[in-house]
């Protein structure tokens, strides 16, 4: 595991979280902090809650009980887009990206909530907005040699492979400055070489964005290598909570990936594979 010295602050915090849908509960009393510097991840089988648990975070759920915390604040009923301004930023496993734009013009929409040009003042193209819109593409252009696409800048992201389309969803979120990065399964549908891709991504934002990042993903095998602490969430309810040799040789967790005596499996490793 990573260490780092502001690993003790708290970035987020989730508090007696509890939802349900109609009569189906979804979330049981969830409580943990992300804490500055690390990749904490989210794993559990499938239906276990774990976007549902995102959507709370990022204001697509209002949860029933309990509250959601950034940087000491309470954030548990605040809009989408205000959260978005805070500074919590969204990657998600469908590929949210507009087809028809170029690289660069994606990730400056990223940038909008920190503009304070409005429609008309763009039209009218005002100096102050032409230097606010330079100061922007110069973030931007930073972020592209960052995740190492500047090759394909001006390309039409609707004729990208897969693998790349990923990557300027990614560098959309970062466009936002965000101060906590939450990933709903990054590397969902990529090959071996675009997972190691993203893996390299996610540790180098990490280490020098010093960016805490909630990770949602279904490779065990990437998940043990990146994460600095995992949570696993089995039916709406925390299961288990540590380092990755800690999880992986959990009998809870082993039992609920498996659905059997965690006994036949005593280290875990069929659940990984």
């Amino acid at each position: 595991m990573k260490q780092d010295q502001n690993r003790d602050a708290i970035s987020l915090s989730v508090e007696d979280l509890s939802l349900s849908f109609g009569g189906i509960q979804v979330l049981y009393n969830i409580t943990f902090d992300v804490h500055e510097g690390e990749v904490l991840s989210i794993i559990g089988p499938n239906g276990a809650g774990k976007t549902s648990l995102l959507n709370c975070l990022s204001g697509f759920y209002k949860p029933d009980r309990g509250g959601v915390f950034f940087k000491g604040r309470d954030i548990t009923r605040l809009a989408i887009h205000k959260r978005a301004s805070l500074g919590m930023a969204r990657t998600f496993q469908g590929m949210q990206v507009y087809p028809g734009m170029t690289v660069l013009d994606n990730i400056m929409a990223g940038r909008h909530v920190l503009m304070k040009t409005n429609f008309l003042q763009a039209f009218l193209h005002w100096p102050w907005v032409h230097r606010e819109e330079m100061r922007n593409r110069e973030h931007v252009e930073k972020i592209i040699d960052f995740l190492e696409i500047e090759g394909i800048r001006g390309a039409l992201v609707g004729e990208l492979g897969y693998g790349l389309r990923k990557l300027v969803d990614l560098g959309r979120a970062l466009a936002l400055d965000p101060k906590l990065l939450i990933m709903d399964e990054p590397m969902a549908g990529m090959n071996m070489e675009e997972k190691e891709d993203m893996a390299r991504f996610i540790l180098d934002i990490e280490e020098f964005l010093s960016i805490p990042i909630i990770l949602v993903e279904h490779d065990m095998e990437v998940v043990m290598d990146i994460s600095d602490r995992i949570i696993a969430i089995d039916w709406g309810n925390i299961i288990a909570e540590g380092a990755p040799e800690e999880i992986q040789k959990d009998p809870k967790v082993i039992n609920a990936y498996l659905g059997q005596d965690a006994e036949d499996d005593p280290m875990g490793y069929k659940a990984w594979e």
